[in-house]
């Protein structure tokens, strides 16, 4: 079969998009790239391990799984995970940010204060501010502030990110207007952590970081890999872990490279097959906002 390639996930650098790879290896992704891999036939998806380790039981995950872990990896990576809120003793100074990803989607969440910008990038925030930094139970208590008082969620789903990318404000002041907002309001409120530094709104803008000035409607979005499938296309613009691939005339498709994890994965042309056949879910009518 040749040598096989295991993707352990998208990064976001300051050139933009890396695939990473077992051992190591990066694969930067500029516009205009072709990227493509396939399945073998007889491939199996094992389970992505926890916390740097592999699985012990190489355990077999469901194709459409984005978490790629099994039940019990999924645990132990949870068990240490800020975002899960199971750590309180992290020393380490965190922020309080708002992200927009569009018309009416604001969410607040934390990020260590040393990752900077990585985490709005990884969720695909199409903009954000800083809204205060401060010991990391001081952040989760001002996050906590805002979603009881303000209604602010802290979690959107990617489907719902994805659904509105093609309709977006078309100029940085408008995309802002509901952080500067809602960022008015929230440092506003009585009741912050003493130890929390409220810090000015100052709007960061991805949307020339993501490509999206240059993207086009997509048809659809590929729901899992399979044995024996491929995709081979132009990487027109990316967000979060989503890649979107021109795959020749039917137009562009939306890639969760999270479906890629735990997939043993060959060059296209060592399958045989061209273009892209793993499974896909075409948008209707109504989400034609999708691109």
């Amino acid at each position: 079969m040749g040598q096989v390639w295991k993707c352990t996930g998208l990064r976001w650098s300051s050139d933009g998009p890396v695939l990473a790879w077992d051992g190591g290896r990066r694969s930067g992704l500029p516009w205009g790239k072709r990227v493509g891999f396939a399945v073998p036939e007889g491939g199996v998806r094992t389970c992505a391990g926890a916390r740097g380790h592999v699985c012990p039981v190489r355990a077999l995950v469901p194709g459409r799984s984005t978490g790629a872990r099994c039940e019990e990896c999924a645990r132990l990576e949870r068990s240490h995970s800020v975002a899960a809120d199971t750590i309180a003793d992290d020393p380490r100074p965190y922020r309080v940010y708002l992200a927009w990803f569009g018309p009416g989607m604001v969410k607040v969440g934390i990020t260590a204060v040393e990752r900077g910008s990585a985490r709005l990038l990884e969720q695909g925030a199409v903009c954000f501010s800083w809204l205060g930094a401060g010991p990391l139970m001081a952040a989760r208590r001002t996050e906590e502030l805002l979603r009881a008082t303000l209604r602010v969620p802290d979690r959107i789903a990617y489907a719902e990110k994805r659904a509105v990318r093609a309709a977006l404000p078309g100029t940085a002041d408008e995309r802002a207007a509901e952080v500067r907002e809602l960022h008015a309001r929230a440092v506003a409120l009585t009741g912050w952590p003493e130890s929390l530094r409220p810090e000015p709104c100052e709007v960061t803008d991805h949307f020339r970081v993501f490509g999206l000035d240059r993207a086009t409607a997509a048809f659809g979005e590929v729901v899992e890999l399979a044995p024996g499938g491929a995709v081979s296309g132009e990487l027109v613009s990316a967000a979060g872990p989503d890649l979107h691939l021109a795959v020749g005339e039917r137009g562009v498709v939306v890639l969760d490279t999270r479906l890629i994890a735990g997939w043993e994965l060959v060059p296209p042309a060592a399958s045989g097959v061209d273009g892209l056949t793993f499974p896909v879910r075409e948008f209707t009518q109504e989400q034609e906002g999708l691109f």
